[in-house]
C-alpha cells in the first residue's frame, strides 16, 4: 500500500524507469538470474558494429587505387632504381598507355582486403582487448593497431607480385597477375614472402601511429558543421598522418622493393640488403630518400582519400 502511493507520487519519467526496471528483474528470475547480454549476443554485437568497418575500409581502397596507380608507378621506379622524378616519367611514357595500369589488380586486390582488414580487425580487436583486459585505452587501442598490422602481412604475396609486374625488368617473363603467381610457385611458398620483415616492421607501427593520432589531430582542426566541412576535415586529417609516415617509414619500403624485385636465390636479411642500397647511394640520406618528394604528395592523396571516404561511407551506414 505504501509502495503504491511512492510510485503514484513519482514523476512520469520516474515511473516510466521504474517500469524498465521491474521488468529487467522479472526476466532475471525467470531466467534463474542468468543477465539476457550473455557472451554469444555481445559476439554477435561485435560482428554487426564492425562488419561496416570492413566493407568502408574496402570501398576507400577501391577509389584510392583507381586515381592514385599512375603515381605510384612513378614512385617505384624511382625507389627500385633511384631515378629522378622526370627520368621516371620518362620510362613510364616509353612503356606507353597499355602499360600505364598494368599490375593494378595485384594492388587493387591487396590494398582492398588490407584496408578492410586494417579497419575492420582494428574494431575487432579493440572491443575484444577492452572486454578481457582492464589496461588503459591507448594501450588496448595501440595493441589493437599493431595485431591489426601484422595479420595484414599474411597478404604479401600480392604486394610481391605487384613489385615483379611494375618492374620493366620482368616485363618479358609474365604479362599478368596469375603468370607472376605461376612463375613464382616454382620456388616455393617462401618466394611468396620475400620481403615480409620490412612490410612486418612498417605495418604495426604505421597503424599504431595512424589510429592513434587520427583523433587528436582532427580535434587540432576548426570544428566541422557540415557533411562537406567533415570531408575536408577527413581527407587533411588522412593526408598529413599519411604524408608524415609515408617519410617517416619511406627507407624501410626502399628496402622492402629492393627485396622483392628479386626471383630465386638467396634470401638476404634487411639488414644486409640496408647496406647494399646505403653503399650503392654513396652513403647519402637524400640518395637513399629519392622519390620521397613524390612519396609524400601521393600519400597526402592517397591517405586523404581512404580517410575521407572511409568517413564518409560510415556516416552513411
Amino acid at each position: 500500500m505504501l509502495l503504491g502511493t511512492v510510485v503514484k507520487a513519482l514523476p512520469k519519467s520516474r515511473k516510466r524507469n521504474l517500469r524498465y526496471i521491474l521488468r529487467g528483474k522479472k526476466k532475471m528470475d525467470s531466467q534463474d538470474c542468468v543477465p539476457t547480454n550473455s557472451k554469444q549476443d555481445i559476439i554477435h554485437h561485435i560482428k554487426g558494429s564492425s562488419g561496416k568497418h570492413y566493407l568502408c575500409g574496402y570501398c576507400a581502397a577501391f577509389t584510392n587505387i583507381a586515381v592514385t596507380f599512375p603515381i605510384q608507378k612513378v614512385l617505384f621506379r624511382q625507389q627500385l632504381y633511384g631515378l629522378k622524378t622526370k627520368d621516371a616519367v620518362h620510362q613510364l611514357q616509353k612503356d606507353g598507355i597499355r602499360n600505364l595500369y598494368r599490375g593494378i589488380l595485384p594492388p587493387l586486390m591487396q590494398k582492398t582486403t588490407t584496408l578492410a582488414l586494417m579497419f575492420g580487425l582494428y574494431e575487432d580487436f579493440s572491443s575484444l582487448l577492452r572486454s578481457h583486459t582492464s589496461a588503459p585505452e591507448l594501450l588496448t587501442r595501440s595493441m589493437a593497431a599493431v595485431l591489426a598490422g601484422t595479420t595484414e602481412a599474411l597478404l604479401t604475396p600480392f604486394e610481391r607480385v605487384q613489385t615483379l609486374l611494375q618492374d620493366y625488368k620482368h616485363h618479358d617473363k609474365f604479362t599478368n597477375t596469375y603468370q607472376a603467381f605461376k612463375v613464382l610457385k616454382v620456388y616455393g611458398l617462401r618466394e611468396y614472402y620475400r620481403g615480409l620483415v620490412p612490410i612486418l616492421l612498417r605495418n604495426g607501427p604505421s597503424n599504431a601511429l595512424f589510429f592513434g593520432l587520427r583523433g587528436p589531430i582532427k580535434q587540432c582542426l576548426p570544428e566541422a558543421t557540415s557533411y562537406s566541412t567533415h570531408l575536408v576535415n577527413d581527407f587533411i586529417c588522412g593526408g598529413l598522418l599519411g604524408a608524415m609516415l609515408g617519410f617517416l617509414f619511406f627507407p624501410v619500403n626502399v628496402v622492402k622493393t629492393r627485396m622483392q624485385a628479386q626471383i630465386g636465390g638467396e634470401f638476404q636479411s634487411f639488414s644486409k640488403v640496408f647496406v647494399t642500397i646505403w653503399l650503392e647511394r654513396d652513403k647519402k640520406l637524400m640518395h637513399l630518400f629519392r622519390g620521397a618528394h613524390l612519396n609524400y604528395h601521393r600519400s597526402v592523396l592517397s591517405w586523404g582519400i581512404i580517410n575521407a571516404t572511409y568517413e564518409f561511407l560510415l556516416k552513411l551506414l
